[in-house]
């Protein structure tokens, strides 16, 4: 299988990043196929709503970091979203990764896929519900299926170093997919 690590963190070696690396960690174990990307590093324009993408034939008309994205998020089996929780919603770059992924409704190419969600937050698990519902639904437009969420407390600076149990559930969510 093929398993795409999305981070939606502005830091590298955040806790965001720790999470989908321990994911990714436990998935090559059962020997499928990973990779992570860092969305900071992809250039991603905010939908325009043209409602070009809704004819079908996967066309979006903004050329940016995307037009490379998107083979990546096609090809895979499972996509690990991982985001920060901020002011109660993902980060601005996996937000507009989301608003993003509308060609891949009308093209039905998600569907069936899985997803795993990774939300580190300060405040811990109740403040995650709106963005855990958001993908819920997102995720369910599009076809697909949230096989697990891990929604660890974590305010500062890489902190899940310091959790190991945490990390390792994160781990064990790699290694149970199937």
């Amino acid at each position: 299988m093929k398993i795409l690590g999305l981070v939606g963190s502005p830091r590298k070696n955040s806790n965001t990043d720790l999470l989908v690396s321990a994911v990714l960690a436990g998935a090559a174990k059962n020997k499928h196929t990973t990779q992570k990307v860092y969305l900071y590093n992809v250039e991603i324009a905010p939908c325009v709503d043209c409602k070009a993408c809704k004819k079908g034939d996967f066309q979006c008309v903004l050329k940016d970091g995307m037009q490379k994205l998107y083979p990546k998020i096609q090809n895979a089996d499972v996509i690990v979203f991982g985001t920060p929780l901020y002011w109660y919603g993902p980060s601005a770059k996996m937000k507009l990764l989301l608003d993003r992924l509308r060609p891949f409704i009308a093209s039905k190419k998600l569907k069936d896929k899985k997803a795993v969600l990774l939300v580190p937050s300060e405040e811990g698990a109740d403040a995650c519900n709106h963005t855990v519902g958001m993908f819920n639904m997102s995720l369910g437009y599009l076809e697909m299926t949230l096989i697990s969420v891990l929604l660890p407390k974590a305010t500062e600076r890489a902190e899940l170093k310091a959790q190991p149990d945490v990390l390792h559930q994160a781990q064990t969510i790699g290694k149970h997919i199937k």
